[in-house]
């Protein structure tokens, strides 16, 4: 059975107060049964990597350059996040693609370069209100992971694949249980295809998930947890999901 993973994603939120009374607030709200993580912005990734030291709670990034090193104004590398022995680093974010235009195959080569240095990639797909409306859902999810499968190939079983419907991620609308599944079902087969491990892989589900509607969500058969934006800012909150996942 597939153990259930729940990923809170900051984004550009906090600073060194927030950020110390927010991981200990998850803390003190565990131990819960799913594997938890954070991914919080660069600056603070050392202090939380420390105050994270010897806890259940794992952390992440939310991205990384594809390059090794070089002249990248700006880029953080995997090789130095592996540094600080980060486990998760969210590449091919909704907002990433939308605001940096970065294309299914730079997703997957951010994929690859993490993947190289022992770093587990959350590779988001997801669709746009208009392409779901025009009937394109399955055919947009599948062009962005197919980009990954082929780059990956063998390695594939080591990613983890996050469904994040572009319309639902901080605008208070939620896909239904039903429509996520639909979506993760069609995610596992195109994974059956790619790999015999594919039943072994977590499939998150990320896009206005909140207490209330996290246990209905994690219920479904393909949905293996989630990637949690708003909700992950706030400890109560983001505990009550984590014991969702259960």
């Amino acid at each position: 059975m597939r153990r259930k993973l729940v990923v809170g994603n900051w984004k550009m939120n906090g600073n060194r107060l927030a950020n110390t009374e927010l991981l200990a607030g998850i803390e003190a709200a565990g131990p819960f049964v799913a594997d938890v993580a954070v991914c919080a912005p660069f600056p603070y990734l050392s202090e939380v990597a420390l105050a994270l030291q010897g806890k259940r709670i794992a952390w992440g990034a939310q991205d990384c350059s594809s390059h090794e090193s070089g002249a990248f104004t700006g880029e953080v590398s995997a090789a130095m996040l592996a540094e600080f022995a980060c486990k998760y680093v969210i590449v091919g974010h909704s907002e990433r693609r939308a605001y940096h235009a970065e294309s299914d195959q730079l997703v997957a080569d951010k994929a690859k370069a993490a993947l190289a240095h022992h770093i587990t990639p959350i590779v988001c797909v997801g669709e746009t209100l208009a392409e779901r409306e025009a009937g394109q859902t399955d055919a947009v999810v599948k062009r962005q992971l197919s980009a990954v499968i082929h780059t990956l190939g063998h390695c594939i079983p080591q990613i983890v694949v996050a469904y994040e419907p572009v319309w639902a991620i901080g605008t208070g609308k939620t896909a239904t249980p039903e429509q996520a599944q639909a979506v993760h079902a069609v995610l596992r087969l195109q994974l059956r295809a790619a790999t015999p491990k594919s039943d072994d892989m977590q499939i998150l589900y990320g896009g206005s998930v909140k207490p209330d509607n996290a246990a209905t969500l994690f219920s479904q058969p393909d949905i293996d947890g989630g990637l949690i934006g708003g909700a992950s800012l706030k400890a109560a909150d983001f505990a009550a999901i984590c014991r969702a996942a259960a």
